[in-house]
């Protein structure tokens, strides 16, 4: 955001480059002795895996983080948890208004393409209320989770508190507690009802959040059509998320409910309460209340499509995003029907908006697909244990089956550039695809028509 410094560089690049030395800085500041709780450094490949899981807002850990870390070394993780969460864009925003720096004609066409927004109107106010409504929602959160952690945990449950109302709203999975993640919460409602919202407040996008409170100050009076006078995507956010929470819910308690390793011992409510918060955190949140490693085959399968889509645009989430698998689906079934539009609530999908869904899916399946084979060669565990592994870092989701911890340097190096390119690769992509600049060529080549399928 220094305008003698960046002139020449694109929103894609501030974005890869911010992304790449706050990780390596991070990795720095880790492998000091002062962040290591028994005082000795830690090994610089743990420093830097837990540097990027932590701001890419993934989760895997090679290291635990509540017995390796010092309370210094912990603190790094947060800050990155929440520079990754937000977005170093954002962040550098807010530290321009902080400082009351004017934000120039280039900084917000930054923030535009950063948010991938339709105007430069209001967007420095835009940045703030994000800010705000971040700050706002993990606040609540802390307060809530401190009903549960300081009882138990004395004033250290504030820090807990604190520390997973971030990592919860940032969607990064990562906590202080233990080392069997929420698993020793399964059964709490609380922490799943919290712990849930903070996830999904996070991941349905800053922009749903506007628009939702824009149609209830305007239609006071008749809630009740609130949903009709949302944007298009909003729509297609909330509905896709809520098909997808109830979808993975219901099929997970199918699958797993007579596995007594997962929910198969516990109460009927509970079973309903874990199946909800397992669907609830594939969509890249990476805490775990049943262990990964004991799920039946076809919940994990579940888990994986649900891991693959995540979230919703413009929000903490990963994935290839819920309104981006919409307009895929929605165009595929146009097609089998012979139609020439794609139609979602009324509306016709742009041709651009397809294009931009086809190449964010291909993107982010080629770096699945292919950080799969480079860890396959690598290490000599089960293929799904491995698929799991990838489709994880990859989606920064952060669920593991007890595969990271015991990954060889080659998986380490393979899971950090994956949950790297995981993070930056479809956010850059779809950066770069939504571009204002037209062609400038006015000679089209010839078409001429292919066979396909």
């Amino acid at each position: 955001m220094i305008r003698k410094h960046r002139l020449s560089l694109s929103t894609t690049q501030v974005i890869l480059l911010g992304f790449l030395i706050t990780i390596l800085v991070g990795s720095m500041l880790l492998s000091l002795p002062v962040s290591s709780a028994d005082g000795k450094a830690v090994p610089y490949v743990d420093a830097l895996f837990t540097a990027t899981t932590a701001t890419c807002v993934t989760g895997l850990v090679t290291v635990p983080t509540y017995s390796t870390w010092s309370s210094f070394g912990q603190a790094i993780i947060l800050v990155l948890i929440q520079i990754g969460g937000l977005g170093i864009i954002t962040i550098l925003t807010g530290l321009m208004i902080m400082l009351n720096k004017k934000i120039g004609i280039g900084d917000r066409l930054l923030i535009q393409d950063a948010f991938n927004l339709n105007t430069m109107s209001g967007l420095v106010a835009f940045v703030k209320r994000v800010l705000f409504g971040t700050f706002l929602i993990e606040g609540i959160g802390a307060i809530l989770y401190m009903l549960v952690f300081v009882p138990e945990f004395g004033m250290k449950g504030i820090w807990i508190s604190v520390f997973n109302a971030i990592s919860a709203f940032c969607n990064a999975g990562m906590d202080v507690i233990g080392d069997s993640s929420l698993c020793d919460y399964a059964a709490n409602p609380l922490i799943n009802i919290v712990t849930s919202a903070l996830i999904i407040m996070g991941g349905i996008g800053y922009i749903v959040w506007w628009d939702v409170l824009r149609v209830v100050k305007s239609r006071t009076s008749q809630n009740r059509k609130i949903f009709r006078h949302l944007t298009l995507h909003s729509k297609i956010a909330i509905v896709s998320t809520l098909v997808l929470l109830i979808g993975g819910a219901v099929l997970v308690l199918i699958f797993d409910y007579h596995n007594p390793l997962t929910i198969g011992e516990m109460s009927f409510p509970n079973k309903l309460l874990a199946s909800f918060f397992q669907s609830v955190t594939t969509r890249t949140a990476g805490f775990a209340t049943i262990p990964q490693e004991h799920l039946t085959n076809a919940s994990a399968f579940v888990s994986l499509l649900l891991m693959f889509i995540g979230g919703s645009p413009v929000g903490t989430a990963g994935g290839v995003k819920t309104v981006t698998m919409a307009v895929l689906v929605c165009s595929a079934v146009a097609s089998i029907r012979n139609r020439e539009d794609t139609v979602l609530f009324g509306r016709s999908i742009s041709r651009r908006s397809i294009s931009k869904a086809v190449a964010v899916t291909v993107t982010s399946f080629a770096i699945m697909f292919t950080s799969t084979i480079l860890l396959a060669a690598v290490t000599d565990v089960a293929s799904l244990d491995i698929l799991y592994e990838t489709v994880s870092a990859a989606a920064t989701v952060g669920l593991s089956r007890n595969l990271t911890s015991s990954l060889n340097l080659a998986g380490k190096i393979v899971i950090i550039i994956t949950m790297y390119l995981g993070r930056v690769g479809p956010i850059s992509l779809a950066v770069a695809l939504g571009s204002k600049k037209e062609s400038q060529n006015i000679v089209k080549n010839p078409t001429e028509e292919i066979s396909i399928g």
